[in-house]
């Protein structure tokens, strides 16, 4: 699922025309000039205030709160394990240690999550703030505290925020941590006691980040200016069930189907939360497909075609709203855009210990320090008053484990890319908006956004009467949503044109910090699934594995249901009643599975279900099942072979380099005719080439290089400018030009997307694309246009072929070098560690004192090591297996761990990026659970007194 604790602090650049300066980040001249003045004032900078902000880790402090002694007892990684007598205890303890070694973390998370990043920033931040005042995450967040979390749940939040407060009290900016010393040259910002409220306001941060498929939303709107209705469907073909296998095929999947089919999937009583008024809660089209496509093979949604929602204006709009996306910091490192994550568990039938394992490496955005915070919670004695033992994953900021295991179950999870959020088209009449033939009035509040160094700025927030904002009245290009676009015959005048509204789950109060909890003290399979009935958002898939020797699955959270003929794949007309959701999926309707026959689950963000035997549509766009096929391939071979799987056989699936796309594309490559002895020299790598992408490998350099031309050619150049890498400028005919057009009829269209988020990024959709067009030599995506005096152009797959691996033997020759033996796919895949906020641009001095790396590594896009790049934008790596773990439910001492950099945000603490290293290697570290395995991996031990 999950994860980073990524802030901009970029400019926003003006919204006339193209921006300017994307994501360049706050005041850096300023700042960095201050640092040099600092370091060059005797030293101090480099001795005393990076000193001052170490946490104390050995000897005794005194809390006051606590009610009794809480031993801290850290390992030679500098990672945690904290024993305590009470759960109040515990969760102070866990707030205190998490601000000692990451409080400016936790600081810049919160005034995100608040929309308060001016505060620290200046003017910089102002329309982000804007935006996420808009979208109100902490006053969410605070009516979850007020009104739907247990008091249980609320005397934890309490605790680990005293905990928090207690370490910083009595402490300056600069005994806190480097970054704060750095601001202190420019602002007087003075960190605030820290509040329950600020912990759940993560949780919304967190499904923001993981909130499905709204880019793709977007994109398929922003295609239409260039590409029609056949031509959209297939650059989004359909999930392949034929091939890639769903998450859920036996088992309570087939018991749950039964079930529908006896009561009739428009039952209300057994559909949604709240019924369907017209008697149908399956979401799927009037031609009664499920998957939200029509017969003709155009996308549907929202009661019109694609086209329906297209035109100049919406286009104009939808790349507006792209860019306020785009720019938002990324809470946990994704943005909503294509990273997945793998985990899977083995039953102990096929495992060498006869009990299951279960791994989990969640694939998001490098940052630094590494969005997880490895940490033990465990009770002296369990009891009623003191009732968690468990270890893993949690979030610096939020008290419980997120991922991990206790002494009775381990549990994982994965984004399971479902659909919970819906762009609405509103038609503004006046101070309201129209509905159902009425003028409501807007709901409106007003915010006061405070500017370090500057002039606060008062915003009004609108929202429709059912809470949703609009989104367009924090973007200029925003107001004009709708002003040319085509829709029915019934639509309202569209004046001066409509406005976004957003739908989304987790802008209703929710129960997901309560789950955290409930998790956390599982103790067998039903306790696990009554925690994750509270796990409303973002959903995820849960894998399971008990000492008990079960294995599980849910899929959990709030998950629409929308109307009869919709399925959020377009933005919807809002006008209408007959549009909006009819409630939630009922929580005993999602699906699961238990101790399944084939003995393993897998989960890589692949459909959860197949559509045809399950009554409500979760979502049109899955994950393609690249990696979860190859992983539960990986599984069956050695299942099949006679073997039996080690902990050390799940460290190697991580591992996994398999290029798939180079499975399906290599045969026909080599068979191309090429006439520079170069480029056969190239060519020649391929051959005999076992298709894993190496760091060493000089042919993983050269395919890479290939399919990433392939893309541009047969793609990338027919896309329209919204979707394109930014400064990848094409002469293109116009939009509005029917009929031949010569070069002089020609316009300049320039990319307007940063490389990690352009198209074709080159992931499993691409492959699937690709896959569907091989058959087909002569498509017209196989031709290139002749212009000017461009080559001649390429009229079908194999000159385009031809084409790409010409263009990228010189790509790398300039890259790498003329001499191919020099070659390797880690000089051109390479890691970068960024602290995100000070250390994202600047001079170096600035860069070297916060940024770490470059690492090269292997892996690559879809491949089960996700190492993941973007085709459109080059060959860095863009996101990473965050963590791995894999946990032995036999014996839980020998279960493995591995965090992407390392306990500590602190930059010149030893432990900021020590794990980094094993990391690119592959290792994993003993991960101690049980009292004696703890006390002899300790190096340091803090006492907190009452």
């Amino acid at each position: 699922m999950p994860p980073n604790t990524t802030a901009s602090t970029g400019d926003k650049p003006a919204k006339s025309g193209r921006k300017k300066g994307r994501k360049a980040r706050i005041f850096v001249l300023v700042l960095v000039l201050a640092i040099i003045g600092g370091i060059a004032y005797g030293g101090y900078w480099s001795i005393s205030t990076v000193r001052a902000s170490f946490p104390q880790t050995k000897g005794s402090i005194t809390l006051d709160g606590l009610s009794g002694p809480v031993d801290v007892k850290r390992d030679g990684y500098g990672i945690p394990q904290i024993y305590a007598s009470s759960d109040e205890d515990l969760f102070m303890a866990q707030g205190f240690v998490q601000a000692q070694d990451r409080f400016y973390e936790m600081d810049v998370r919160r005034h995100m999550t608040s929309g308060r990043l001016s505060e620290m920033f200046g003017k910089s931040q102002v329309d982000n703030d804007e935006f996420l005042r808009t979208l109100g995450w902490d006053r969410i967040a605070k009516q979850e505290y007020d009104e739907e979390l247990s008091d249980s749940t609320k005397k934890y939040l309490d605790a680990y925020a005293k905990g928090v407060n207690a370490y910083l009290q009595g402490k300056d900016g600069e005994d806190i941590s480097l970054e704060y010393a750095a601001l202190g040259f420019t602002n007087d910002y003075k960190p605030a006691q820290w509040t329950p409220v600020d912990s759940v306001s993560w949780l919304k941060a967190m499904a923001w980040d993981l909130r499905g498929n709204m880019q793709d939303e977007i994109d398929r709107a922003l295609l239409t200016s260039r590409l029609g209705p056949q031509q959209i469907a297939e650059l989004y073909p359909q999930y392949p069930y034929d091939r890639n296998k769903p998450i859920v095929w036996e088992g309570q999947y087939d018991e749950l189907t039964e079930t529908f089919e006896q009561s009739g999937s428009g039952d209300s009583s057994e559909g949604s939360s709240e019924g369907s008024s017209d008697g149908s809660s399956d979401g799927s089209s009037e031609d009664g497909s499920s998957d939200g496509s029509s017969t003709d093979g155009t996308t549907g949604g929202s009661g019109t075609s694609s086209d329906d929602t297209s035109g100049s204006a919406l286009e104009s709009q939808l790349a507006g709203l792209y860019d306020v996306l785009d720019d938002l910091p990324a809470a946990v490192g994704v943005n909503g855009n294509g990273i997945g994550s793998n985990s899977w568990v083995v039953g102990g039938e096929h495992t060498i210990t006869n009990k299951p394992l279960l791994a989990n490496d969640p694939h998001l955005s490098a940052s630094l320090p590494s969005v997880w915070y490895q940490m033990g919670l465990h009770c002296r004695t369990v009891s009623a008053k003191c009732g968690y033992d468990v270890s893993g994953y949690t979030f610096a900021g939020m008290p419980g484990v997120v991922i991990g295991h206790n002494a009775d179950i381990s549990w994982g999870m994965t984004n399971s890319g479902v659909d919970v959020t819906d762009l609405y088209l509103e038609k503004l009449s006046g101070d309201g908006y129209l509905y159902d033939g009425k003028v409501k009035p807007f709901l409106t509040r007003e915010e006061t956004i405070k500017v370090a160094g500057g002039t606060a700025k008062k915003i009004v927030v609108r929202q429709t009467e059912d809470g949703m904002p609009l989104l367009s009245d924090r973007d200029d290009e925003l107001v004009k949503v709708g002003k040319k676009a085509t829709v029915d015959d019934d639509a309202p005048d569209r004046g001066n044109g409509y406005a976004v509204a957003l739908k989304w789950t987790a802008l209703e109060p929710g129960t997901s910090m309560d789950a955290v909890f409930a998790m956390n003290k599982a103790a067998d399979w039903n306790d696990f699934r009554k925690a994750a009935s509270k796990f409303d958002v973002p959903s995820q898939n849960l894998v399971y594995a008990d000492t008990k020797n079960h294995i599980g699955y849910q899929l959990p959270g709030k998950i629409p249901v929308r109307a009869k003929g919709l399925d959020g794949s377009v933005p919807t007309l809002g006008w209408e009643s007959k549009n909006e959701w009819n409630g939630y999926i009922d929580f005993k309707e999602l699906p699961y599975e238990y101790d399944p026959a084939r003995g393993y689950i897998v989960t890589a963000n692949q459909a959860v279900v197949d559509p045809e035997k399950y009554p409500y549509t979760l979502t049109t766009d899955w994950g393609y099942g690249t990696r979860s096929q190859r992983i539960s391939n990986l599984i069956k071979g050695k299942i099949e072979g006679g073997g039996k799987v080690s902990t050390d056989d799940m460290r190697q699936m991580q591992l996994d380099n398999s290029s798939e796309i180079a499975n399906m594309l290599v045969p026909t490559l080599l068979k191309i005719n090429l006439d520079d002895p170069d480029v056969r020299e190239a060519q020649d790598l391929l051959q005999g080439w076992d298709r894993t992408q190496d760091a060493d490998s000089a042919a993983a350099a050269y395919f890479n290089a290939v399919w990433r031309n392939i893309l541009k050619l047969a793609f990338g150049h027919k896309l329209p400018k919204e979707l394109r890498v930014e400064g990848q400028c094409l002469w293109v005919d116009p939009v509005d030009t029917t009929g031949p057009v010569d070069d002089k009829n020609k316009v300049r269209e320039c990319g307007q997307r940063d490389g990690d988020q352009a198209q074709p990024d080159g992931g499993d959709r691409w492959f699937e694309v690709v896959r569907n067009l091989m058959e087909k030599p002569d498509s017209d995506w196989w031709t290139t246009p002749e212009v000017g005096t461009r080559p001649p152009a390429d009229k079908d797959r194999d000159q385009l072929f031809a084409r790409a691996m010409i263009d990228a033997r010189w790509e790398l020759t300039a890259k790498l070098g003329k001499d191919i033996d020099t070659w390797s796919w880690g000089r051109l895949h390479r890691l970068f560690l960024k602290n995100q906020t000070l250390g994202t641009s600047g001079p170096g001095i600035l860069q070297n004192i916060l940024n770490r790396g470059p690492w090269k590594l292997g892996g690559g896009e879809a491949a089960v090591n996700a190492t993941g790049w973007n085709a459109a934008g080059g060959y860095d790596v863009v996101w990473v297996p965050s963590m791995r773990m894999v946990v032995n439910l036999d014996d839980l001492d020998k279960s493995k761990w591995i965090n992407l950099t390392g306990a500590s945000g602190h930059a010149f603490s030893a432990h900021y990026t020590d794990q980094t290293d094993k990391w690119v290697k592959g290792e994993l570290l003993d991960w101690s659970f049980d009292k004696k395995a703890v006390d002899d991996s300790t190096s340091d031990t803090l006492v907190l007194k009452p």
